[in-house]
């Protein structure tokens, strides 16, 4: 009877120190995972913001080519005189750095990706997995 109630002791103190390891490993990957999902968000966020400032100064720079337009079609109906040629590049050349500018936007609103961490996100199934696999074996991780 003696040994009997030994075993049941170093039985439930072997559970009671594997359930606390595993508390603490939790914790500790809970932690890690939101400190990746944290990380990722901020260059998303990063390249998202230098995407749309990009676009906002292509939309301003359309908005000086459209003005650049005006004066120059008013200066070639009122004068027709060489002066309107000058003003028509300074147009194409606004236009033209509107649209590079644009397309660079474009592309860094693309790299940003979708708004979602999904380097975390696979990292955190996986380690679900590893846990339930664990789980099911009977074994610590």
């Amino acid at each position: 009877m003696a040994y009997t109630d030994t075993d049941t002791r170093s039985e439930q103190a072997s559970t009671a120190a594997l359930v606390s390891r595993l508390s603490e490993q939790v914790s500790t990957l809970v932690r890690d995972e939101l400190t990746l999902a944290r990380m990722e968000m901020m260059e998303k966020g990063r390249r998202a913001g230098k995407g749309a400032g990009l676009l906002g100064a292509a939309g301003v720079m359309t908005m000086y080519g459209t003005g650049a337009l005006l004066v120059t079609a008013g200066a070639a109906l009122a004068l027709i005189v060489p002066v309107w040629v000058a003003a028509l590049a300074v147009t194409g050349v606004l236009f033209l750095a509107a649209a590079v500018t644009a397309l660079a936007g474009r592309q860094e609103i693309h790299h940003a990706g979708p708004a979602l961490p999904q380097a975390a996100m696979a990292s955190g199934r996986e380690d679900v997995d590893a846990f339930m696999d664990a789980a099911r074996a009977g074994r610590s991780l």
